[in-house]
């Protein structure tokens, strides 16, 4: 596999789906990103907001989904779309775009990222840039000091919460979803 992650090839979705299960990855415009496992803030933090999206969904039509869960920001029926990305957590709204699939096809909702060293610039920029052109409505990203609320559509508007300061932070999309921290 280590010849795989050196090719200066370009890759699809097609050669994704073909790799390995322990092969943890994201594809990037057809170049293959690696990514480590979380460390244990990142894990614990995770869980519990795992928890508070499904509470708050339970119901609903929308579905909260977290990694590992591959979604193609770009779907092409051929599966060569060059772009697969593994959110941290996600709610995904429109059931065509995931049911009975195993992944989802299309920009979900409501993209929650939480900050590593190791995907900081990846997460702020790279990825910040494919969810707002995928049509992600909205993007928190989730810092050790501080939650940035990025909502897409139908503008760009951004909210930052200290979490110094604030114990709560509120979703610009989705009423009443409101994070404790």
């Amino acid at each position: 596999m280590s010849d795989l992650a050196r090719s200066l090839d370009r890759y699809t979705y097609r050669d994704y789906k073909s790799w390995p299960d322990d092969f943890r990855c994201e594809l990037i415009n057809g170049v293959v990103y690696m990514m480590s496992s979380p460390n244990d803030w990142h894990q614990l933090l995770s869980m519990e907001l795992s928890i508070q999206l499904g509470t708050f969904f339970r119901d609903s039509g929308c579905q909260p989904f977290a990694a590992p869960f591959d979604v193609r920001l770009f779907p092409q029926g051929d599966e060569l779309d060059k772009v697969v990305v593994q959110p941290d957590l996600m709610v995904i709204c429109d059931k065509s775009k995931w049911e009975g699939i195993g992944n989802c096809k299309g920009a979900p909702d409501l993209i929650i990222e939480i900050l590593s060293d190791s995907t900081r610039l990846h997460d702020l920029n790279t990825k910040f840039e494919l969810y707002q052109r995928a049509g992600v409505r909205e993007y928190w990203i989730i810092g050790s000091d501080a939650v940035k609320i990025c909502q897409f559509q139908p503008d760009v508007v951004e909210k930052i919460y200290d979490l110094n300061g604030s114990r709560e932070v509120s979703s610009t999309i989705f009423p009443g979803l409101v994070f404790k921290f």
